[in-house]
């Protein structure tokens, strides 16, 4: 795997569209770059790995009643 994904990238490692993957990239949820002259987006990714893991994470909370999901 490379180092950097694409948002294109990303989108189809989640299955979720473009737009929801440079939601979470301009919310902040998922940290990543922009780089060349044209500000592409890039998630590192291991970084993308530990968002998955946090979102695991989470999930297990609320399966166990710990905090209320939000979508």
């Amino acid at each position: 795997m490379a180092r950097f994904l694409t948002l294109a990238d990303v989108a189809e490692e989640l299955s979720i569209s473009v737009a929801q993957a440079r939601s979470l990239v301009r919310s902040g949820e998922l940290p990543a770059i922009q780089v060349g002259g044209r500000g592409m987006w890039r998630v590192e990714a291991v970084v993308l790995e530990d968002y998955i893991q946090r979102q695991y994470a989470r999930t297990r909370s609320v399966v166990a009643g710990a905090e209320e999901p939000t979508d």
